[in-house]
């Protein structure tokens, strides 16, 4: 079954995100995404009073960019939104924006190095592993949560580039593809793993039969969530969710 979400931009004020999350666990949206971009709002403080608001909804944090972020901080975050509000949440990380990662003095020469390290070890650590570990970038030494998620915390995988996407595949619990996939991209890495697959999809439009046609393709393609998005211009974010939890069940009636 393929599961319908929507995306509280960033670019918009933080102080109106509780009217936005509100009116999507009012609509029955199955989640709400919110980004970790540079320099506009931390992706797991969002999350943080998003879940606290509501006893329902579905929290997905993508991306988190992993050269900005250590990665026992990221572990401790994670397990923790995780114990409070369990099986609410869902974690991406990926590489961030290198001008962005630039700016604050993270870039590195290999960003693909530092991903898979990094996902290794984040994935180990909610496993609740002391997590021993020498690599490029990535340097831990007998770390382990003494609050670890009371079970293993998936962790996808975002990208567009064929080697990140490989990584995702190889490293992750999941994948996310951003609003620029087309979608023989998205029935191309659906092929070649069978694990989650969330996919962005912008629109501005309200006509429900272009938004349901839209959302199918995507799920028929391979999408196990669509996740919609409207483009950084556009107003009524409260009223957009709440037109994304009017189509509830579309995007399953017509997943293959």
């Amino acid at each position: 079954m393929t599961t319908l979400g929507a995306v509280y931009r960033p670019q918009l004020p933080p102080e109106n995100l509780r009217s936005v999350v509100l009116a999507a666990e009012e609509s029955g949206v199955d989640s709400l995404w919110l980004w970790e971009d540079c320099f506009l709002e931390s992706g797991i403080a969002a999350a943080s009073a998003a879940l606290a608001w509501t006893s329902r909804l579905k929290v997905g944090v993508g991306l988190l960019p992993v050269p900005l972020r250590n990665v026992a901080l990221t572990a401790m975050e994670a397990a923790t939104l995780d114990r409070l509000f369990p099986g609410r949440v869902t974690i991406g990380v990926g590489h961030g924006v290198q001008d962005w990662m630039g700016q604050v003095g993270a870039r590195v020469s290999s960003p693909l190095t530092l991903l898979r390290e990094y996902t290794h070890a984040l994935r180990a650590l909610l496993s609740g592993e002391r997590v021993t570990v020498e690599g490029r970038y990535v340097k831990l030494t007998g770390v382990a949560l003494d609050w670890p998620p009371a079970a293993p915390m998936p962790i996808y995988v975002g990208g567009l580039g064929v080697k990140t996407l490989d990584l995702a595949g190889e490293a992750g619990d999941g994948t996310i593809l951003d609003a620029s996939a087309d979608l023989d991209r998205v029935r191309a890495v659906r092929a070649s793993r069978e694990h989650p697959l969330v996919v962005y999809v912008e629109t501005d439009s309200r006509d429900r039969a272009f938004v349901t046609d839209l959302v199918s393709r995507v799920a028929e393609a391979g999408a196990t969530s669509v996740i919609l998005q409207q483009s950084a211009a556009s107003e009524d974010p409260e009223g957009f969710v709440r037109f994304v939890g009017s189509l509830d069940g579309v995007s399953a009636q017509h997943a293959g």
